[in-house]
């Protein structure tokens, strides 16, 4: 009997410590999901950036889930914040990249045509 119980302890014991092995505290994920966040904000990206604004969104409810201590949802929030942040980054460097395309191509049409005047 008494091992049965011991056996029992043993085993709980082992449940609830791989329990919290499984899901540690997500600290590196809501650093590089912070980082991400300021880069989208360094090229341009505000509240007006959907992508941004939802980022912000999932990295708060990232920090909530960590204050308390569901580590796996904080860190699911903080992955998908990452992503946001990433696409907001990246929709408003394609817009910048198309701005300067259309620039250079109302450029280009206006030495050509000064050209064609000088013939």
């Amino acid at each position: 009997m008494k091992t049965a119980l011991s056996c029992v302890a043993l085993c709980l014991s082992l449940t609830a410590l791989s329990g919290c092995a499984s899901d540690p505290a997500p600290l590196e994920q809501l650093r590089l999901t912070e980082q991400a966040v300021l880069q989208a904000r360094a090229v341009g990206a505000n509240q007006q950036t959907a992508e941004l604004a939802l980022a912000e969104l999932k990295l708060a409810a990232a920090r909530a889930a960590m204050a308390d201590e569901d580590y796996r949802q904080a860190r699911l929030l903080s992955e998908q914040a990452e992503l946001d942040a990433r696409l907001a980054e990246a929709r408003v460097l394609n817009e910048k990249g198309s701005e300067q395309v259309a620039e250079l191509t109302r450029r280009i049409e206006r030495l050509r045509r000064q050209l064609g005047d000088l013939r």
